[in-house]
């Protein structure tokens, strides 16, 4: 067995923010997750410090073409941010505490609040491709937990509660922003699958009665990780395309980034807004 196999969570975890640390001094208030199409925010950072994932022990490598796989250390909005530019997913090939140890990371360097983004396929038929959504709660079906093994109290307890995975504070703070700035948001459950590839009409259909508003194939993880570790979060879907079983389209990957790429902006407004009232 190897070294790093022997060695455990929490010492990765350590292992890490000591990487880090030799080359940013400060304490983290907020940590960031950028998902697809939604990197642009990082250019509003300003950053003391950028660190690609393959100079940081224990980082996997982000192996999606639209996914930077850096990490941003700076201030946004006056706070202390660490921003992931680019995230993991199980489809890479990567195991749930894998995807979901810079989560632990950022908790390390003083992250009490995570904000995370995603791209999402619509189920509602309310919704329309373009709108932002808050995440008010989500439904896993990855057919993984993050939490699964023998647990650390070190990193948190056995059995998290999850009955408030998106905090309601930090919700409410979103939608008074977004109305504030004359923005439209909706607000719904997120569903996460495995991916790599999209829904059959079938799987539109059954996704829609779980209960699910948008589907993708990443965020929950870390949202369990996050509270599992303590933090309060606060979760963005833009929705790309829409998933109705009845007037399905082909969907290119390209028009998905350009969608994200369209609504990003009024996103990050929305975000720097929250920000401002931490």
């Amino acid at each position: 067995m190897s070294e790093i196999a022997q060695k455990s969570e929490f010492d990765q975890i350590a292992e890490a923010v000591a990487a880090i640390r030799s080359r940013w001094s400060h304490e983290a208030e907020v940590g960031i997750i950028l998902g697809t199409g939604l990197g642009n925010l990082a250019g509003k950072i300003e950053a003391d410090v950028v660190i690609p994932y393959a100079e940081l022990p224990h980082f996997p490598r982000s192996t999606v073409e639209t996914h930077a796989g850096q990490l941003i250390l700076g201030r946004l909005q006056g706070k202390r941010v660490v921003a992931m530019q680019g995230r993991f997913h199980l489809y890479e090939g990567y195991t749930a505490k894998q995807v979901t140890f810079p989560v632990r990371v950022m908790k390390a360097l003083g992250a009490s609040t995570l904000i995370v983004s995603n791209a999402c396929g619509g189920l509602n038929p309310q919704f329309r491709r373009g709108d932002i959504m808050l995440l008010e709660d989500h439904i896993n079906l990855l057919g993984a937990n993050p939490l699964i093994g023998v647990n650390d109290d070190r990193l948190g307890p056995r059995w998290p509660d999850m009955i408030e995975p998106y905090s309601h504070d930090l919700l409410d703070k979103a939608k008074e922003v977004a109305l504030r700035l004359g923005i439209p948001v909706q607000q719904g459950v997120y569903v996460a699958v495995p991916g790599p590839s999209l829904e059959t009409r079938a799987e539109y259909r059954f996704l829609r009665m779980t209960g699910a508003d948008v589907v993708g194939m990443s965020t929950v993880p870390e949202v369990i990780v996050a509270v599992h570790a303590g933090m309060k979060v606060l979760g963005f879907s833009i929705i790309t395309d829409m998933g109705l079983p009845d007037a399905l389209q082909p969907v290119q990957i390209s028009e998905i980034i350009a969608a994200a790429n369209a609504a990003e902006p009024k996103m990050n407004q929305i975000i720097c807004g929250v920000l401002d009232e931490l």
